[in-house]
Formats: structure tokens, sequence, C-alpha cells
């Protein structure tokens, strides 16, 4: 998965000089990698239409492909050098419509708890809402990926799997997903705290500076 210049690259957003291979493309053009990110990003309004029509093996089969095709662009991007600004930008936001559009998804069709569904998708609208009130009163916050929000986003990946999975196969795993269920809500939360932490941490100490 390649994530944004912040902290894949040097802070001007490109590759280190000292690497050899090829040359990196421009910061925003639209290379192969690019291509499937914004194939993945055309996949999600098919995905959803998938789980509303009670096709759930076919969802379950284009979120496999989606989750490879993730794989396939973030090895391109590194192996061949053809990390861009605009691909850093438009993979997380892939990740997310994907996610979040099963999430809700799943939610109405009653396959997934309301309340977990709410707790994720407000977690995403705290953190771009926090980061956007940094930017409005002047002291713009570059958001890093903690370690907790990695593992988040893994969790909400394989739950969304498993849960897709047992449809699409009529099999039963109720343990399985409540632990996961479990493991998704502990993480959420634990990664709202670790980002408003450092938010907080941040204004504080633009506000000392001022």
């Amino acid at each position: 998965m390649v994530r944004p210049p912040l902290y894949s690259a040097d802070d001007d957003g490109a590759l280190p000089a000292a690497k050899a291979g090829p040359r990196p493309l421009a910061g925003y053009a639209l290379s192969i990698p690019n291509l499937i990110t914004l194939a993945r990003i055309l996949m999600v309004p098919v995905v959803v239409w998938a789980i509303a029509s009670d096709a759930m093996l076919a969802a379950f089969a284009l979120f496999l492909a989606a989750g490879i095709s993730d794989a396939v662009d973030g090895f391109l991007a590194k192996r061949f050098r053809m990390t861009t600004v605009l691909g850093a930008y438009l993979d997380p936001l892939a990740d997310k419509a994907l996610i979040v559009s099963i999430y809700v998804t799943l939610g109405i069709n009653g396959e997934m708890p309301g309340w977990l569904v709410i707790l994720v998708v407000s977690r995403d609208i705290m953190i771009v809402s926090a980061v956007m009130l940094s930017w409005l009163v002047g002291s713009p916050i570059k958001v890093k990926p903690l370690l907790v929000s990695k593992l988040n986003t893994v969790a909400q990946i394989f739950y969304a799997c498993v849960v897709l999975g047992t449809l699409g196969f009529a099999i039963e795993a109720r343990l399985l997903t409540l632990v996961l269920m479990g493991l998704v809500a502990a993480l959420t939360l634990m990664s709202v705290a670790a980002y408003l932490a450092e938010w907080i941490r941040h204004m504080n100490k633009a506000a000392a500076q001022s």
C-alpha cells in the first residue's frame, strides 16, 4: 500500500536521489498503479450494488479482487519507482471509500451492528475534521499513520472479509465474527484516542510558538 510522501518519501515528497533504478514519475503523473487504484475506486459502487442485491458471493469476490489490486499497485509503485503524489493520496482514499461503503451497506442490510458502523465512520469523520480545523486556524498538522491505526485498518478489512465470506458461502463463524467485531471496536476507539492525543499536542505546541 502506497502512503503519502509525508512519511514514505523525503519532506518535499520526492524519492531519495541515492536510490538506483528508473527515474521516478512526476508528482501527479497518472501511472499504472494510479490507474489500478482508480479502478478500485470505481469498483466501490459495484460492491455496494452486489451487497444491496444480496449477491454476497459476488461481493466477496470483488472485495478479494480489490485487496489483490491494492497489493499489486503497491508492489509496482515501489518496485519500479512509480510512486507519485497523486497515488499517495488516491490509495488511502480508495481503501477508505471501499471499507466505509461496505460497512454502511452491511449495516443497512442488518449484517453488521449499527453501533459498529457508526463508530467506524465517526472515527474517520473526526480525524478529517480535526485535520481541517488545524488548517483553518493556521496550524496545519501532518497526519502520520500510527501503529494502532494500521492494525485497525487490517482488522476492519479482515472483519468485512469474514462477514462477506460467511454470507456468500452460507457458513457459520459466529465466534470468529464476534471476536473480530470486538477487536475492530477496541482498535477504533484506541485509534481515535491516539490521534486525538497527537492533535492536542500539536495544537498546544503551535499555540506556545505563536
